[in-house]
């Protein structure tokens, strides 16, 4: 007798091996149609998986979390098998599942283009209504190789022969077609209802540039239509939202191709630079940081001794003189611990914050670089805190309330909190890593939040709290983090002197609450789709003249308001007062100033907002007490 423990901790009795579909059957139709998968024991299998031993069991349908995965892995074989339907001799390599959708590499004599799109899309929604069943089999690794060889399917066969030969390999298969796969997937393919294959691109075969070129086709998959169609839908708004073509409009900066990844700010949008930079500085001064300066390059053997050169060189750049090796700074961590080594602290002294808007350089992959959301040149609003294991606790509350008020002032008001944990290469002892991981898990609950934890994804020196803010339609950024570090203080010999007399190491927590400011002012343009509050708007006014007669009136008036504070601009250009006001008004500029004869005579300006409405007119001053009102200054 096989007995079945379900969620609800109740149990089922069956004589026999059961598969996951049979349960689900056993406990209504309903259940059975709705069935994806199973978790038997925790660990995810397929519908028509066997228990054959007392087991407990969940039955994973779409209202799962892991739900979506399967749907998106599976419409990823299912876009394999049309593509080989329509394309004899189309070889597959791998499809795995990415943001929001999948993908799947192809070897072909000619590479596909967008056109190809719709008539694969249509042949997987043929294959959808013939309802294949989706089965498994196992093979070993030689028997695997044999079988795509004789398929012609290369290289999936030089995959496989990278696996130990030790190995049985799962196979999965739906019709003709037949994919090498962990799965799970779904039990048939009538299950798979809202896809849509978004576009084309280029991939080397295994991410060298030596090796063939592939074509790479991304698909979206979701659990249902109305799904689909919002996420189309924010892709649309998304598109019109573009930080790059905002930023092209209004003139904020440019990337060109002698400095890849590296950005050239202009007036406005260092304008913008400037707002977010001496706020956070504000920010900081207020909690007692004390602000430095490190250097942008330093020798190897310090970011030996630091990890760096073991855990991410690959993301470094090096640079030459007099026989010596330099890395660029990738991270400003190992230079703060350089001035807290200057001096000898007493226990006294702890917490001691320091902060710095240091530039870094990482070598990133020029296909993963994207405007300035992705960039090899960086400023973080970095900051490192040196106390006792004691004070962590009171130091990650303080920030947890600091970074949530920061985020409010930008607009971000639904945010989620993470702690990434342990990744496989790192640094320390698993029992250092509980202390670590232990002491973010307890401030966060003093401070009552709730977090989700993320396996494997911690820093190679210590785990991390991390932020994640939705913006205005829907996508979630990761930006703030703290961390704790219990390893770098020791590996460059960081030390305070204890109540004990005792030269001892402090905990060095590592936090930003934006970020790069690059990439935070690329989510902020998105986010507000390039119509800045007040605050932060480059230019906040334009004074606007109808005639010439008024041309000397407003350029004093820009002059008076800049002396109050404002940013303001001047048009006095011969040109009429509509085509001028929908020039500023698509410039996003908040307020417009205009002036004929009459204001000119009373000194007073007429105050249009963007929107278009008329708040009739005022003296210099009192706008500008008007403006800083608005944003509380």
């Amino acid at each position: 007798m096989i007995s079945i423990t379900l969620p609800d901790g109740s149990q089922r009795q069956f004589e026999n091996p059961v598969s996951v579909y049979d349960v689900a059957a056993s406990i209504g139709a309903g259940l059975a149609k709705a069935t994806l998968a199973g978790k038997v024991n925790g660990q995810l299998v397929d519908a028509g998986t066997v228990i054959d031993n007392d087991a407990s069991l969940e039955i994973v349908t779409e209202k799962s979390p892991e739900a979506l995965d399967i749907l998106r892995h599976s419409t990823a074989h299912l876009l394999a098998q049309a593509v080989q339907r329509l394309f004899p001799g189309a070889q597959v390599t791998i499809g795995p599942v990415i943001d929001n959708g999948f993908y799947y590499d192809f070897a072909y004599e000619r590479p596909f283009t967008p056109e190809d799109l719709p008539l694969i899309e249509e042949e997987m929604r043929k294959i959808v209504k013939e309802s294949q069943p989706v089965s498994r089999s196992v093979k070993s690794r030689d028997d695997a190789v044999s079988f795509f060889r004789g398929l012609g399917e290369n290289y999936k066969a030089e995959i496989i022969e990278s696996i130990p030969a030790s190995e049985d390999l799962s196979l999965y298969t739906q019709g003709e077609f037949t994919d090498l796969c962990r799965g799970p997937h779904v039990p048939n393919t009538d299950k798979l209802r809202a896809f849509k294959l978004m576009k084309v691109a280029g991939a080397y075969w295994r991410g060298d540039s030596n090796n063939a070129m592939l074509s790479r086709i991304y698909g979206t998959a979701w659990l249902n239509d109305k799904d689909l169609k919002a996420y189309l839908l924010q892709l649309e708004e998304a598109e019109k939202r573009d930080h790059r073509k905002i930023a092209k409009a209004q003139d904020l900066f440019h990337i060109q191709e002698e400095g890849p990844g590296l950005v050239f700010w202009h007036p406005k949008g260092w304008s913008i630079w400037q707002v977010v930079e001496q706020h956070m500085r504000g920010v900081y001064r207020k909690s007692g940081y004390q602000e430095v300066r490190c250097p942008q390059i330093l020798d190897v053997s310090l970011w030996k001794r630091s990890g760096h050169w073991d855990n991410y060189q690959d993301n470094m750049f090096f640079t030459e003189s007099e026989k010596r090796t330099y890395a660029v700074k990738p991270m400003n961590c190992p230079g703060h611990v350089q001035v807290f080594n200057s001096g000898l602290h007493s226990y006294r002294d702890l917490p001691i914050r320091y902060g710095e808007f240091g530039a870094c350089h990482r070598n990133e992959p020029s296909g993963a670089l994207h405007g300035i959301l992705r960039v090899r040149g960086f400023t973080q609003d970095d900051g490192h805190i040196f106390c006792t294991e004691a004070q962590v606790e009171d130091e990650v509350r303080a920030f947890h309330r600091q970074a949530l008020d920061v985020y409010k002032t930008f607009g971000f008001s639904d945010i989620q909190i993470k702690i990434a944990l342990r990744p496989d290469s790192r640094l320390g002892d698993d029992a250092t890593w509980d202390r670590a991981e232990d002491a973010l898990r307890d401030a966060l609950r003093s401070a009552g939040v709730e977090w989700e934890e993320l396996p494997g994804e911690g820093a190679f020196y210590g785990p991390k709290i991390e932020y994640h803010l939705k913006d205005a339609i829907g996508r979630t950024w990761q930006l703030g983090t703290m961390q704790v570090d219990f390893m770098m203080p020791a590996r460059l010999g960081a030390e305070y002197i204890n109540e004990q007399s005792q030269r001892v190491h402090p905990v060095m927590l590592h936090r930003a609450i934006v970020g790069s400011m690059e990439r935070f002012i690329g989510i902020l343009i998105e986010h507000h789709a390039g119509v800045f509050p007040t605050w932060l708007a480059p230019i906040q006014a334009v004074a606007l003249n109808i005639t010439d007669a008024q041309g000397e009136f407003v350029r004093e008036v820009a002059a008076r308001l800049g002396d109050l504070g404002i940013r303001a601009d001047v048009d006095d250009r011969n040109e009429k007062i509509g085509f001028k006001i929908r020039e500023h008004t698509l410039q996003r500029v908040p307020y417009l100033l205009v002036a004929g004869d009459r204001e000119r005579e009373q000194g007073l300006i007429s105050v249009r907002t963007r929107a278009g409405e008329d708040l009739g007119t005022m003296t210099p001053e009192a706008f500008a007490e008007r403006v800083r009102a608005e944003y509380g200054a």
